[in-house]
């Protein structure tokens, strides 16, 4: 069992501070960036489906790193419907690859913080990507960059917060398709399923990794 051991610290961001969480893992395994779901409905990096995945990839050896959006914890700023989110994303990642400019940098996200991953992905020339419970249904996905990484989503069949048929649809229109794990009786925030949604992370993970 890896002893998850996490360092906070304040980096400089186009407002001011940006609030950080790193986990240094093994030098030759990828960076992954967990993004968290939405600031003005309680989301932080706090938030434990983000816990959940920083556990999964940290088990596996992966550096980790998560952050408050601007306006949430330390972070300075306020909401700005996903245009200044990606910018925080933006500048987190270069921070991270100044640290590490060799290795690869993947990213992940949950609900908004999915969005922004999705949104953000192209710029900061992300390797991989984990999207869980992407807000198909609050967001116009249609004029987000298309992916052409190897990625996957994760979605409950009864998100009570994004409609799951929204996400099926938006999956069939995609091609070729993401690897999708789906959870017929999971909810929005997978209460009571989040060993499914590490285990789930950890076996994709490690296809790629092997």
């Amino acid at each position: 069992m890896v002893i998850l051991k996490e360092h906070t610290e304040l980096i400089s961001g186009s407002l001011g501070d940006i609030e950080i969480r790193y986990h240094d893992g093994e030098y030759h395994k990828p960076l992954v960036v967990v993004c968290h779901p939405h600031p003005l409905h309680g989301g932080s990096m706090d938030n434990k489906v983000v816990h959940t995945l920083i556990k999964a990839f940290a088990s596996l050896g992966l550096s980790t790193l998560r952050f408050n959006f601007r306006g949430v914890g330390q972070t300075t700023g306020e909401y700005d419907k996903g245009r200044g989110e990606s910018n925080d994303l933006l500048v987190v990642c270069q921070w991270l690859r100044h640290r590490h400019p060799q290795r690869p940098l993947w990213l992940a996200g949950f609900s908004f913080g999915a969005y922004v991953a999705l949104r953000a992905h192209q710029k900061v020339k992300a390797e991989q990507l984990c999207l869980v419970a992407p807000p198909v249904s609050l967001y116009d996905f249609s004029k987000l960059p298309e992916v052409k990484i190897p990625w996957m989503v994760i979605q409950g069949g009864k998100d009570e917060i994004i409609d799951p048929d929204a996400v099926a649809d938006w999956l069939e229109s995609i091609s070729p398709r993401p690897y999708v794990v789906w959870f017929k009786e999971a909810g929005h925030f997978f209460h009571g399923g989040l060993n499914l949604v590490k285990d789930a992370v950890i076996q994709a993970v490690q296809r790629v990794l092997n």
